[in-house]
Parts: structure tokens; C-alpha cells; sequence
């Protein structure tokens, strides 16, 4: 039980460990494709390491919840991402890698992320805060829908019942799946603020959301705040290749199993990043009023999921 707790810590650090390398593969593929060099992989940490060191300021009309909503943001998305199983199943935090846990844990981050960008009183921070509560009122229902189907699929809401549900029964092409994959992509897209929803790289004030909330953040706070994102980009790509190709994942805690554990997810997530580069690349970011079309394009894919399953399998 100790050597299962030692592993499940393990695994948690290594979700912080490796959220900026994901990022910085993510920028150099999209490098490559628009034909620049592009940084080096390791910037992210470079960057975090930066602002880690350097100097806090903090304007005079905020109160105490500008200053610790970093901390909660950063360690409620942390929880989030340490719930999901990354290179092991059978942990001991199974028990709380529950998909209504999950849920709530990113509603939490995004509340205090939202409370921090109006608390200072700017107009770019109620402006994201806005638009943040827009976005996540809609990719919640998408979300819940998604991952419902396969909570059915699983007779269970745990995260690690469904993936060892889709292991036992192997690869079986259901039209439920299909339509809950593309479900929890779009939603992933829009909770990450990537395009075409919203583009990390850009400061222009008429498109921002993620960065107008954090725009009055600097030192370490800010480096929470980059951090929590980078994690929420990592947790939404897990969710994506370990739930839907859980294929790799450990079964056990040998080291063998652990370290073939650990090459299937470093794989799996970098041919996702090079799809979600790919796709950053052809694609345009489209304007704000569409943004809610996209998202209800998700919710339809997620109730056709819940309701092919219905139909196809428990009327069967």
C-alpha cells in the first residue's frame, strides 16, 4: 500500500512535470509548420523558472483573493489532473478519480480564475471573466454528456472502471463513442483556449479571454496561473488518449509495466499535439458570437452520443 501511494504521488508530479513539455512540443510543431524554427521544447520550463524569480506586483485596488487565487487555481487543477490516470490504473486515488470529482474541481479553478480577473476592476478582466462564464456555461453540458456515455458504456462514473472496461472488451467501433469523441474534443478546444476559439499567443484586447484574466498578474503569480493552464491542456489530452485508447496503461506495478506506461502516454500525447498543431494551423480563429455554435455543435454530438447508446445498446 505505501509502494501504491509512492506511485500515485509520483504520477502527480509527473502530470506538473510534464504539462510545459507538452506545451513547448505543441509550439514547435506548429514551428515547423509554418516554416520557423521555432523555440526550443524546454522554453516552458525556462519561462516558468523565469517568473518563479522574478518580482511580484500587485495594484493597489486588489484585495486578498487576487493574491491566492493562483494557489487555488494552480492546486485545483493539479487535483484535477492527478485524478486522471496517466500511466497506472489500479492506485490508490481510484476512488476519487470520478468524472462528477473531475468536473467539479475545474469548475472551482474557473470560478476563482474569473473572481480573480474582476477583482482588480479593469475592463479587460470583466471583459475575460465574461466571456470565460460564457464558454464554460456551455462546455460543461457538452462535457457531462460526453463523458456520460461512456460512464454508461461502464455502469460506473470512475475513470478508471471505463478504461478498464474499453481494455477488456478491446477495440469495438461503437457509433456512441464516435460521437463522444468529437464531443470531448471541441470541449477540450474551447477549455483550453486554443483555436479557433481563442489564441494563447495573442494579446489583442477584442479576442482575449484566458490572458485578459491573468493580464494583471506578474512573478509567481503569474507563473501559478501559466502553470494551471499548461495542466488543463495536459488533463484534457490524457482524458482524450487514455480514456478512448487506454491501450499502454499499466496494470501493474512493476517496473517494466510502469516505464511501458510512461512511453505509451509520452506517445500517444505527442501524436495529439501534432493533430491539434496541424489543426491550429489550417484553421482560422473565428469570432466571438460563433463561438457559441461551436460549443452547441459539441453538446448534439454529446446528446447523439447518450442517445445511440440508448438506442443501439440498452434497446438491444
Amino acid at each position: 500500500m505505501l509502494s501504491a501511494w509512492l506511485i500515485a504521488l509520483l504520477q502527480a508530479l509527473l502530470c506538473a512535470a510534464l504539462a510545459p513539455l507538452l506545451v513547448g512540443w505543441l509550439r514547435k510543431v506548429k514551428a515547423r509548420l509554418q516554416n520557423r524554427r521555432g523555440a526550443s521544447v524546454l522554453q516552458p520550463y525556462a519561462d516558468l523558472r523565469k517568473l518563479l524569480f522574478k518580482e511580484t506586483r500587485v495594484a493597489h485596488t486588489a484585495s486578498p483573493l487576487f493574491r491566492i487565487a493562483p494557489y487555488i487555481v494552480f492546486v485545483a487543477t493539479w487535483l484535477a489532473s492527478a485524478t486522471v490516470p496517466l500511466v497506472a490504473l489500479d492506485l490508490p486515488t481510484a476512488q476519487i478519480a470520478d468524472i462528477i470529482v473531475l468536473v467539479g474541481l475545474l469548475a472551482l479553478a474557473r470560478f476563482f480564475l474569473a473572481l480573480a480577473g474582476m477583482d482588480v476592476g479593469t475592463a479587460f478582466g470583466g471583459m475575460g471573466a465574461s466571456r470565460e462564464m460564457m464558454i464554460s456555461a456551455l462546455a460543461e453540458p457538452a462535457l457531462l454528456m460526453a463523458v456520460f456515455t461512456l460512464a454508461m458504456t461502464a455502469h460506473s462514473t470512475s475513470l478508471v472502471s471505463v478504461m478498464q472496461h474499453h481494455l477488456a472488451d478491446g477495440f469495438l467501433l461503437r457509433p456512441s463513442y464516435l460521437f463522444a469523441f468529437g464531443a470531448l474534443i471541441l470541449v477540450a478546444v474551447a477549455e483550453c483556449g486554443r483555436i479557433p476559439v481563442d489564441n494563447p499567443s495573442t494579446h489583442l484586447e477584442l479576442t482575449m479571454i484566458h490572458e485578459a484574466m491573468v493580464l494583471e498578474y506578474t512573478g509567481r503569480h503569474l507563473a501559478l496561473m501559466e502553470w494551471a493552464a499548461q495542466l488543463k491542456l495536459l488533463l484534457y489530452g490524457v482524458l482524450v488518449v487514455n480514456v478512448f485508447f487506454p491501450w499502454g496503461l499499466a496494470g501493474d506495478f512493476g517496473p517494466v509495466a510502469l516505464g511501458l506506461g510512461l512511453v505509451a502516454v509520452v506517445l500517444k500525447l505527442g501524436v495529439l499535439a501534432v493533430v491539434l498543431a496541424v489543426g491550429e494551423t489550417v484553421l482560422a480563429k473565428m469570432r466571438l458570437f460563433r463561438v457559441p455554435a461551436f460549443l452547441n455543435l459539441a453538446l448534439l454530438l454529446g446528446l447523439l452520443g447518450l442517445l445511440s447508446h440508448v438506442i443501439l445498446e440498452v434497446g438491444t
